[in-house]
């Protein structure tokens, strides 16, 4: 073994002494440092440099981007084993430390620095090996194709990584070769020598070489010729003479085939007929469809035919196409046809001026106020009478001839709002035909509900004797409508005779609590009186009653009537403990 390893350091030695690595032509030096070019894809075990060691170093670290490939020998020879790529690292950033026989570093480290120095060992690669580009017909020598880009992976702006274009082939070589030319640097491909047309060759084919010094690339372009909108379409005949059809014809139903022809390329742009409604149709009630393959046009009834309003139309279309002419080709006379429609009348009934209407008044109305109108009027200018359907409470009359609306009865809002019926417009005479339509009532809240419980507080009582004094909490609600913080009550004892026994006192908007003011209650029953006031405008009051109660529960109701409050005394079946 040890024979190996000093045969190893003899032929290191010999290959240090034979090459010529190292800085300002110095093969071996103290350690400091230092920066070595070393081309990539030399051959391995290529010695680089000899650090020499002062004592008490004996030995040397190599650390850093070794890549597994540099390696120092004990003696301070600086190698690498395996040939050195630039693409892959293109400097390595090293550090040599020397070190004592424990191990210990007592030199450095210092950088050492190799920098990997480009040789041309890559071939030029195109982004992809098949390109697609197109030429319109007639165009003018000199118009550019497209670019073709090619890279390559040596050191950029050397000339390992200078490339060339040129067209090796063409294919066909009709009506001659040399048609195309591309910018030997730049890559752009060009048309070269003349104007070409699709009828003679469609599709050309091309090779197209990428080199550098050393290696060649191929790639292949497809050259498509592309016709030209120089062609109008011609319809087959310029007028399609009269078509009469009843103003109730249905939408959607097809009234008449139109065609034009095109001599341009085949299901192209250039070719391909867009018809358009040019006069006659200011309220677009027709629209013409193409047949894609065919281009045959089929006139459409979009909207519905009105005798009232045209009830004879000249209408012009025009055939032309999505892509536009070219320069110097216009359309003419040839591209337009015209037909003559006559609607002839249907009668047809009242058509109102809204599908709703709707209007707002306060619920508190008088009798007989106009609370809305409805319009309809009839095609054929006849008479309309109105009527009303589903007005379930007898709330409203219409006149007959104008469609004013009135109340008929006290509205209520909490009954119903909004307040929906139909409207029926008839015509006079004629078919009598008649149309609907909604009208809604939305009524505006007035204060006009008292303040009540907002449930029946019944079995409820305190046991007697009263150990302390004790309370219970209840809700006021009405039914009027409230804004979005709800409503706002306030309550009283109902009479100045029971505040020597109890009181009342607000928690929130809604809810209060009624207490005894003392435990020295007899065995009895207690009637308690709370008045609820609303401070609405105009403020209402309500009087209820809640059970003050020992042993037994008597309450009173309100009951309501309008504009009045009746006060009914009820006795419960069941009683639960209230705790104080």
């Amino acid at each position: 073994m040890i024979l190996q390893a000093h045969l190893h350091s003899l032929c290191l030695l010999m290959l240090y002494l034979a090459t010529g690595y190292g800085q300002e032509g110095k093969f071996s030096g103290p350690l400091k440092p230092m920066t070595f070019s070393i081309y990539e894809g030399q051959e391995p075990s290529q010695i680089i440099f000899q650090f020499k060691a002062n004592p008490p170093a004996v030995t040397f670290e190599l650390t850093g981007e070794t890549d597994n490939i540099f390696v120092i020998e004990r003696e301070g020879l600086l190698y690498y084993n395996r040939a050195l790529d630039r693409e892959t690292r293109s400097t390595h950033n090293l550090q040599v430390a020397a070190l004592d026989a424990n191990g210990i570093i007592v030199e450095g480290p210092v950088p050492i620095t190799i920098e990997v120095k480009d040789i041309n060992d890559n071939r030029p690669t195109f982004l992809q090996s098949k390109y697609e580009g197109s030429v319109r017909q007639n165009s003018r020598p000199g118009n550019s194709i497209g670019t073709l880009t090619a890279h390559d992976r040596d050191e950029e702006n050397t000339a390992n990584s200078f490339l060339n274009y040129r067209i090796v082939e063409q294919t066909p070589k009709l009506p001659m070769d040399g048609l195309f030319l591309i910018q030997t640097y730049a890559g752009m491909l060009q048309l070269a020598k003349q104007s070409l047309k699709k009828q003679d060759t469609p599709q050309y084919n091309l090779t197209i070489e990428v080199s550098d010094k050393d290696f060649k690339t191929l790639c292949f372009v497809q050259i498509n010729i592309i016709d030209i909108n120089d062609q109008i379409p011609i319809f087959e005949k310029s007028d399609y003479g009269n078509l009469t059809l009843a103003e109730d014809t249905n939408v959607g139903s097809t009234i008449l085939t139109i065609q034009a022809t095109d001599a341009d390329e085949p299901f192209t742009g250039s070719s391909k007929i867009l018809y358009h409604i040019e006069k006659g149709d200011s309220e677009g009630r027709l629209g013409v469809d193409t047949d894609p393959h065919t281009n045959t046009g089929y006139v459409i009834i979009k909207k519905p035919l009105d005798f009232e309003t045209a009830a004879v139309s000249n209408i012009v279309f025009k055939a032309e196409n999505p892509e536009p002419l070219v320069f110097g080709v216009t359309y003419n006379a040839s591209s337009f046809a015209k037909f003559t429609l006559i609607v002839t009348d249907v009668n047809e009934a009242p058509q109102f001026s809204q599908h709703v209407f709707q209007a707002k008044v306060s619920e508190d109305v008088a009798i007989g106020t106009k609370v809305g109108n409805v319009t309809a009027k009839d095609p054929e200018g006849l008479d309309i009478s109105y009527s009303l359907r589903r007005d379930t409470r007898g709330w409203l009359k219409i006149d007959h001839v104008t469609g004013e609306i009135f109340s008929v009865a006290p509205l209520d809002r909490e009954a119903g709002s909004p307040y929906r019926v139909q409207v029926v417009a008839t015509e006079v005479g004629g078919s009598s035909l008649s149309s609907v339509s909604e009208f809604h009532l939305i009524l505006m809240d007035v204060n006009d509900n008292p303040p009540r419980l907002a449930k029946d507080y019944t079995g409820l009582f305190f046991c007697h004797p009263l150990s302390a004094p004790g309370s219970l909490i209840f809700e006021a609600t009405d039914d009027d409508q409230h804004l979005f913080r709800g409503p706002h009550f306030t309550f009283s004892l109902g009479s100045g005779s029971l505040q020597n026994d109890w009181e009342v006192s607000k928690i929130n908007g809604t809810h209060a609590r009624l207490s005894t003011r003392h435990t020295d209650f007899e065995e009895r029953e207690y009637v308690v009186l709370i008045r609820i006031n609303d401070g609405g405008r105009p403020p209402l009051e309500g009087i209820v009653s809640l059970p003050g109660i020992i042993l037994a529960v008597v309450f009173i109701r309100i009951k309501k009537d309008k504009g009045k409050d009746n006060v009914e005394s009820a006795q419960a079946s069941e009683v639960k403990p209230l705790r104080s």
